[in-house]
């Protein structure tokens, strides 16, 4: 598993961080447990199997709902 932390553009409302939670919650290879969305640092964290997903998976789940990514650090294992 990698771990993922994806910095957004600020969070305005709780309903947003929902949504972000369950788009990325949704998509195949992630470990639905390790997933925070942080809404005062507007961050995202995820723990990810990169031989099922991507984080350019994650992040295209996350701007397709109009939230844009600012940068993404990934931890290798």
């Amino acid at each position: 598993m990698q771990k993922a932390t994806l910095t957004l553009e600020t969070l305005s409302c709780p309903s947003c961080l929902q949504k972000i939670e369950n788009a990325v919650k949704g998509l195949t290879g992630i470990d639905k447990d390790s997933v925070k969305v942080l809404f005062n640092s507007s961050k995202v964290k995820v723990d990810f199997d990169s031989a099922s997903s991507s984080i350019e998976a994650i992040e295209k789940a996350i701007q397709d709902l109009g939230y844009p990514v600012l940068k993404t650090k990934v931890k290798a294992p």
